[in-house]
């Protein structure tokens, strides 16, 4: 949808972003808690020879049973609102005016809340299909993948914001300088 472009530009002008992401990564690195809880949960064959997480093969089993998402999603979740909502707390208390965090599942999670304001970024299914293939995924991948998520129509509709990430991405640089400068202004972040 845009979402690791859009924490690009903003971090490219100088506001902090965190993406939830990357903190997914890193919470299942080898020796972290959260690793182990997975293999627990899952087995060993979720390990490679190096010790790390086989996202694939985690992948298969969690977008084929919505029980075992949900498993997943109950390791992982809390430990990533933590990360984040730690992170915000210093921007906070160092001042900062503004700030991004970029939450693939915002609304799945109930996190909303969290915010001053939601930038849902969003483009075509065509495009969404485009840019996922283009990342390896098959047909059947992408299909799950959005299963698990809500509809972009109804986060379009809990946003206060869209930025349309189709067409230049200079375009796509003045949606969010025109939404970020309004909010600056406004006290609102």
């Amino acid at each position: 949808m845009g979402k690791s472009t859009s924490a690009a530009i903003l971090a490219r002008r100088g506001l902090p972003v965190i993406d939830t992401d990357v903190i997914a990564h890193a919470i299942v690195e080898p020796g972290q808690p959260a690793l182990k809880e997975i293999i627990t949960a899952f087995g060993r064959e979720m390990i490679d020879a190096q010790g790390k997480l086989r996202r694939s093969a985690l992948a298969e089993i969690v977008f084929s049973s919505p029980e075992k998402l949900k498993q997943l999603e109950a390791i992982l979740h809390p430990r990533i609102r933590g990360r984040w909502l730690a992170e915000t707390a210093v921007w906070r208390r160092e001042g900062k005016v503004a700030g991004a965090v970029v939450i693939p599942l915002l609304f799945e999670t109930n996190a909303e809340s969290h915010f001053d304001a939601i930038i849902c970024t969003a483009c075509s299914t065509e495009t969404q299909h485009h840019r996922l293939r283009e990342r390896g995924w098959s047909e059947r991948q992408i299909a799950q993948r959005i299963a698990a998520q809500w509809p972009v129509e109804k986060k379009i509709a809990s946003s206060n914001y869209v930025v349309w990430t189709e067409g230049e991405i200079t375009l796509h640089e003045r949606q969010l300088e025109q939404i970020f400068s309004g909010l600056c202004c406004r006290g609102r972040m």
